[in-house]
């Protein structure tokens, strides 16, 4: 029977709620949260981030930010948004080519007003200089007299050198490409009429070479099926997006670009073309059905009708977790084996090093711009990151050298992952981390936000806003991120202690299998969805502690914790109140739909 009060004693309670905390839930613990007015996400950057250039060479640019934080942006009047040199701070940069707005202001942002969620763009030139080598420029949003806008931060690395005269193949531009649409982030948009739309797409390597640069293009118009435009003012001519990393025989190459809605209402196909290293690959188009409102023949617009995107997928994202920096607590390297299957050694860009069977080991580390291992030959170098990848789906690795009961104190070892591990430094913040590279799903299994002793609803509800976390992050490129990671194995993303925690956990397992794939929504898009420790005896809305309005995000009465003390912050779904509805025999879904307003429950991939 269900009840507004608790039918169950505090000291059984409490006995589950401390396990959950103070066991496995890390998460838990308050933290201050400072949400800054001005936030930003890079979308797209030209060559994301790399460019070669000739000297004296002027090369157009083109970046899109979304608008991540509370503010609206405008490109005219007090604290308009613009861009300027950074690192140092207001520095002359040797690429000004005279065009800027002045020598330490580089443009303003193209559209007049930008509100939260919505994709700002711009375009500017860079002017090579005259003596060769290899440069790094930095560049950062700024609200004019007001504050840098914390995220708007884009890196160049920039070649700059004489082209080099190569032979023209024979061949006719398609032996050894293929690639196929493995990824997209929408199978299907409706958006009002002069809407922008952000898209990310994945397309495999199937063929035979390797690809070191690629894009998407609009279509020719004598293959194109639909003559209406898209064009949106991030894009560089025809080029929607461009990438400019390795990507090997079977890996993905990922590309994020923006869609500017038609102004004419009706059923329309956007389509577009796959290219890798300059070559139109056949087959590999892209084709998204795109449904406009609002436009040129409709009988009424409705100003709040919003874009609405379906990013259900076809297939389980992956999530790359920063599982342990590599440091002095593991003497600075790994030592990495695979007991259940072979295994292998690639580069980052995909070349075979090394070759494993099941038990065997290799050391590896990083030192001084270069990755060393050993396999027991003597100490090899490679110039590109290590990943160290299983011959077997699902198999578990292990970090010989890395035990939680010895440097952490823990009572588990907690060094062994499923799938992919990967040795990465970042410049970012001058360190190496191992990260770990699998299905969300898997992901989830290793979670340690809550214990195997909890009601199995309490632990479908926890599993479910922890997935739709998970899903937000994976949705953006690891290059946008800094340290070449969705998420963090830690208390300040989510507690993630993998395969030994999935199991000693069968009962999380099992409730993230009842609820494969499900992801909170609002209003059809993807919700944020916080959750804290324990209430006072009522949740706070969102513009109670942080800036800005989430509708899902209201004050609800937790009358099991009434003249309790407040554990965390005090949004979205309490633990404590959540782990007593499942003891009084509400069910999962009913446990998320209260604590967050409105809500729908959705199976975005199976």
């Amino acid at each position: 029977m269900k009840t507004m009060q608790s039918s169950m004693s505090f000291t059984k309670t409490w006995g589950i709620t401390t396990a959950c905390l103070f066991v496995c839930g890390l998460f838990f613990i308050s933290m201050p949260v400072q949400a800054a007015t001005y936030k930003a996400l890079p979308v797209t950057l030209s060559g994301n981030g790399t460019l070669t250039m000739e000297p004296g060479e002027v090369k157009e640019i083109s970046v899109t930010f979304q608008n991540s934080g509370d503010t609206t942006w405008y490109n005219d009047g007090a604290g308009y948004v613009s861009l300027y040199t950074y690192e140092e701070k207001y520095r002359r940069s040797v690429f000004d080519p005279g065009t800027w707005l002045g020598p330490t202001q580089v443009k303003r942002i193209i559209e007049p007003v930008v509100k939260p969620g919505e994709v700002a763009s711009m375009n500017f030139q860079l002017h090579a200089p005259l003596t060769e080598g290899s440069y790094e420029e930095v560049f950062k949003l700024a609200s004019e007299d007001r504050a840098w806008v914390d995220g708007g931060e884009i890196r160049f690395k920039i070649i700059v050198a004489k082209e080099e005269i190569v032979a023209p193949s024979s061949s006719n531009g398609q032996d050894g490409y293929g690639a196929s649409l493995e990824i997209q982030s929408a199978n299907r948009v409706k958006v009002k009429a002069g809407s922008s739309v952000l898209i990310t797409t994945g397309f495999k390597n199937t063929g035979t070479k390797n690809w070191t640069s690629y894009s998407i293009n609009e279509m020719d118009l004598a293959l194109a099926s639909t003559s209406v435009a898209f064009n949106h003012p991030s894009w560089q001519g025809s080029q929607l997006a461009y990438g400019a990393e390795a990507v090997a025989p079977g890996q993905i190459a990922y590309l994020t670009f923006a869609l500017l809605a038609p102004s004419i209402n009706g059923s329309h196909t956007a389509e577009f073309q796959f290219t890798a290293n300059d070559v139109d690959i056949d087959n590999a188009i892209f084709e998204l059905p795109v449904e406009v409102t609002g436009g040129s023949s409709a009988i009424a617009s409705h100003d709040n009708e919003d874009v609405v995107v379906d990013y259900r997928l076809d297939e389980e994202p992956l999530l790359r977790v920063g599982i342990l920096t590599v440091d002095e607590e593991t003497d600075n390297e790994v030592v990495i084996t695979c007991d259940d299957a072979d295994f292998e050694l690639r580069d980052t860009e995909g070349s075979l090093l090394a070759e494993f069977d099941a038990g065997d080991e290799v050391t590896a580390y990083y030192l001084a711009g270069k990755y060393y291992f050993d396999r027991g030959r003597g100490v090899e170098v490679s110039s590109y990151g290590l990943r160290f990848l299983p011959v077997e789906e699902n198999a578990v690795m292990t970090i010989l050298n890395f035990d939680y009961r010895e440097t952490r104190n823990g009572g588990y070892a907690y060094n062994t992952y499923r799938n992919i591990l990967e040795l990465r430094y970042n410049s970012y913040k001058d360190r190496v981390w191992l990260i770990n590279e699998l299905p969300i799903e898997q992901y989830l299994y290793g979670l340690a936000e809550t214990s195997n002793i909890s009601p199995h609803e309490y632990q479908k509800a926890l599993v479910t806003a922890a997935r739709t976390y998970a899903y937000a992050n994976a949705r953006y490129e690891v290059t946008e991120r800094g340290e070449y990671m969705h998420v963090n194995a830690y208390a300040d993303d989510q507690v993630y202690r993998g395969y030994e925690h999935e199991e000693d956990s069968p009962t999380i397992v099992q409730a993230v299998k009842d609820t494969q794939g499900m992801i909170v929504t609002y209003d059809n898009e993807l919700a944020i969805t916080p959750y804290f420790s324990r209430s006072d005896g009522r949740t706070r809305a969102w513009s109670e502690v942080w800036n800005g309005t989430k509708a899902w995000c209201k004050s609800v009465e937790v009358p099991w914790e009434k003249g309790g003390t407040l554990w965390g912050h005090g949004i979205g779904m309490s633990a404590l109140g959540a782990l007593y509805m499942a003891n009084d025999g509400y069910e999962w879904d009913e446990i998320l739909k209260y604590f967050y307003t409105d809500i729908e429950l959705q199976q975005w991939w199976e």
